[in-house]
C-alpha cells in the first residue's frame, strides 16, 4: 500500500466521488477541447491538492457539496498552472507523457490553461461561492507574481535566499494555502480557523518545494525527476544558493559560469551537484525544510487526536520524505 493510499483512508469515498464530479466539469461542446480534456483526465497525477482540500474540510467539520466545489476549482487552477508552466518552460513532457504544447501547440496550450482557469472561477460564481473565488483569485495573482519574479531574477542569476522564499511562497505555497483555506471555508465561516488552515497549507507548500529542489540534486535514480534538471534550466534553488554564499569568490564564479552556459556536459552538471553537496547546500536545505514541516505539524497539534488529523500529519511527513 502506498503512503498516499493510507493518507486517503478517512476521505476515500469522497475522493472517488470527486473524480466523477471533476470529470463532469471537464466536458465541452467543442470537439477539439474535449479531446484535450480527455487526454488530461487519463493522465491525472496523485491529486494531492484535492486530497488536502477534503482532509482539511473533514478536520474542521463534515464534508458538504461546497467541499467538492472547492476541490474542483483548486484542481482546475493547478492543472491550468501546469499547462501554462510547460509553455513558459518550453517543456515537451509532463508526468512522463507529452505536454499539451508538444502534442498540439503553444497557442492551444495557453488557451486551454485560460479555459481551465475560467471554468474554475465560473463554478464558484454559479454556486455563489464568492468567498472561495476570493481565495482562489488571490492565489492566481500570487502565483503569477512569483513566476514573473523568478523570470526576472533568473536573467541575471542573482537569486538570494530571500528572493527564493518570496518566489516559492508566491507559487507553490500560495496554491497549497488556497487548498487548506478553501477546505476549511467549505465547512466553516470562522475567520480564525480559515486563517490557521491557510498557514498550515503555506508551511506544507514551502516544505514541499524545498523537498522538490533537494530531489534535483539527489542522484538516487528513483526520484522521478531528471537529476540536475534545474541546473540545465539555469534554475537557482536553495541548495545552490546556500553553497554559492558559502564558497570562495573564484569557486562561486566558476560554478555560476557553468550554470550560465547554454550547453552543459554531464561532467559539468555532476561538478555542480558535487559542489552543492560539499558546501552543505543539501544539509542546509533539509534543515530549512524540516523547520516548515514542524510548523505545519505544530498547527495540527492544536486539534484533538483523530483519524483525519493523523492522515494530515502523514501528509506533511510524506511531503518532506517523498522520493519523487
Amino acid at each position: 500500500m502506498s503512503a498516499l493510499t493510507g493518507i486517503k483512508k478517512p476521505v476515500v469515498n469522497e475522493m472517488a466521488e470527486f473524480e466523477a464530479y471533476f470529470s463532469r466539469k471537464m466536458r465541452s461542446k467543442i470537439p477539439l477541447l474535449n479531446i484535450i480534456l480527455n487526454y488530461i483526465l487519463r493522465r491525472k497525477g496523485k491529486q494531492m491538492r484535492p486530497l488536502l482540500v477534503f482532509l482539511t474540510a473533514r478536520l474542521n467539520g463534515e464534508i458538504v457539496e461546497s467541499t467538492y466545489i472547492a476541490a474542483t476549482c483548486i484542481e482546475l487552477l493547478h492543472t491550468a498552472s501546469l499547462v501554462h508552466d510547460d509553455v513558459v518552460d518550453d517543456a515537451n513532457e509532463r508526468r512522463g507523457s507529452l505536454s499539451i504544447n508538444a502534442l498540439w501547440n503553444s497557442k492551444i496550450a495557453v488557451l486551454l490553461g485560460d479555459y481551465l482557469l475560467s471554468t474554475g472561477m465560473h463554478i464558484c460564481v454559479e454556486n455563489s461561492r464568492y468567498d472561495m473565488l476570493e481565495i482562489i483569485s488571490e492565489a492566481v495573482k500570487s502565483m503569477s507574481e512569483g513566476e514573473l519574479l523568478q523570470l526576472q531574477k533568473a536573467r541575471k542569476l542573482n537569486i538570494k535566499e530571500e528572493d527564493y522564499f518570496k518566489i516559492i511562497i508566491s507559487k507553490t505555497a500560495a496554491l497549497l494555502a488556497a487548498c487548506t483555506a478553501c477546505g476549511a471555508r467549505s465547512v466553516s465561516d470562522d475567520a480564525e480557523t480559515i486563517q490557521l488552515m491557510k498557514e498550515l497549507g503555506e508551511n506544507i507548500g514551502i516544505a514541499f518545494q524545498i523537498r522538490d529542489d533537494i530531489l534535483d540534486y539527489e542522484g538516487t535514480g528513483i526520484t522521478g525527476k531528471i537529476v540536475g534538471n534545474d541546473i540545465k534550466e539555469k534554475k537557482i534553488t536553495l541548495p545552490l544558493i546556500y553553497a554559492l554564499e558559502n564558497s570562495a569568490n573564484s569557486t562561486r564564479r566558476h560554478i555560476i559560469n557553468i550554470v550560465k552556459s547554454r550547453k552543459k556536459t554531464k561532467s559539468e552538471i555532476s561538478e555542480v551537484i558535487s559542489f552543492v553537496t560539499e558546501y552543505g547546500g543539501l544539509d542546509y536545505s533539509e534543515l530549512k525544510m524540516n523547520q516548515y514541516r514542524d510548523k505545519a505539524l505544530a498547527i495540527l497539534d492544536s486539534y484533538a487526536d483523530s483519524e483525519v488529523k493523523e492522515s494530515l500529519r502523514e501528509f506533511v511527513r510524506y511531503t518532506t520524505s517523498r522520493k519523487k
